[in-house]
């Protein structure tokens, strides 16, 4: 017997471990209600049995595969990141520099496109100019331009921009110029006050402040007035925007006028140099000159209407003329003929006096 149990050992285990799996499989499968136990305890025997044996080995494979794909996503992997990163970091600098480039690219643009249109509305030719320096001096008030000889340029041109005149050429280089401001106390500008057309000299002050010289005192000059070029000055073209009236005062016999330029003379960047004098813009020209005549018109003589055509003069231009009455006597005025009783000399003889007509002789023979 002990015999048999030692030759068929092995084979007897497998047959009880199954017989015993068995046996528990089929009181599970007559349970049904073993799964709704309040218990908790509703797991089945071979499946906890099951679960408990593989469960530390699964918990152990798991941490080790995620320790391992830590490293790989911590490390290994992040090497590649990083340098993706910086990379992109780069790129976004590139990007915001080109950014920024092209917004300064934009505005220069509308610059010149402002350029472009106040020197096809009021300029016949000029050339566009870029500021590359100034003189940075306080008394000395200059800029260079990148423009001179080689592009026409010559001394005393005038340099303006679309908000106001800035200035003449002084010193014309090869493929440079200097460019002396209106603020400066050398400069000068003939200047029209638009409203009350006054007439000055515009020049700059030691503090860099403008004011129009030789102006009489004028109750009508009032703070904003713009000031006009006159074109007397042959250098700046007729009724370009020179600035306006800041502030009115008393020295002696004159009027200080101080001026608040319009152009930025302290921010330049592009300007435009005038090559030929071209005619104002007619509706600035009407603007500036017909409406303040006819305000003085009117202040003048106030019985005109300057809105309204004279109805007088038009009558009088459309009537006809009327016919010469003949004369009832004979001339007596004309040369060679008798004189004026109030030229003769009483007792004396005339001996180109005309015998008196035969009516009066007549009369004074009856």
């Amino acid at each position: 017997m002990d015999g048999f149990f030692a030759r068929y050992r092995n084979a007897l285990v497998l047959i009880a471990v199954l017989v015993v799996f068995t046996i528990g499989l089929a009181v599970q499968v007559r349970r049904p209600d073993y799964g709704s136990r309040e218990d908790g305890k509703h797991v089945r025997v071979f499946r906890y049995w099951a679960v408990a044996l593989v469960s530390p080995f699964e918990r152990l494979f798991r941490a080790t595969g995620q320790g391992i794909r830590g490293i790989w996503h911590n490390y290994i992997d992040l090497r590649d990141v990083r340098r993706q990163n910086e990379q992109l970091k780069n790129d976004l600098n590139r990007m915001r520099l080109y950014q920024a480039a092209m917004a300064e690219d934009a505005r220069q643009g509308q610059r010149l496109q402002a350029l472009l249109e106040f020197k096809q509305q009021y300029i016949a030719k000029t050339v566009a100019a870029q500021v590359i320096g100034t003189s940075g001096s306080e008394q000395s008030r200059v800029l260079y331009i990148d423009k001179g000889i080689a592009d026409g340029l010559k001394p005393d041109m005038a340099v303006i921009t679309p908000d106001g005149i800035v200035g003449k050429l002084r010193d014309v280089f090869q493929h440079s110029a200097q460019v002396l401001l209106i603020s400066d106390t050398t400069s000068g500008a003939g200047v029209v006050l638009e409203t009350t057309r006054i007439r000055g000299v515009l020049r700059g002050t030691t503090d860099g402040r403008l004011r129009i010289l030789d102006v009489l005192p004028d109750s009508r000059i009032k703070p904003g007035e713009p000031v006009l070029t006159s074109g007397g000055d042959q250098v700046f073209p007729r009724g370009l925007k020179a600035g306006v009236v800041e502030s009115i005062g008393q020295d002696r016999n004159y009027a200080l006028v101080t001026v608040k330029p319009t152009a930025n003379l302290a921010r330049l960047e592009e300007v435009l140099v005038v090559m030929e004098k071209g005619a104002v813009a007619p509706e600035q020209v009407a603007a500036t000159e017909n409406e303040p005549e006819t305000g003085a018109r009117g202040e003048h003589l106030p019985q005109l209407e300057p809105e309204t055509p004279d109805e007088a003069v038009k009558n009088a231009k459309e009537a006809p003329l009327p016919r010469p009455t003949p004369a009832v006597r004979q001339d007596t005025y004309s040369p060679g003929a008798t004189p004026s009783a109030a030229t003769l000399t009483p007792g004396a003889r005339h001996d180109n006096a005309a015998p008196a007509p035969s009516t009066e002789a007549g009369g004074d023979q009856h």
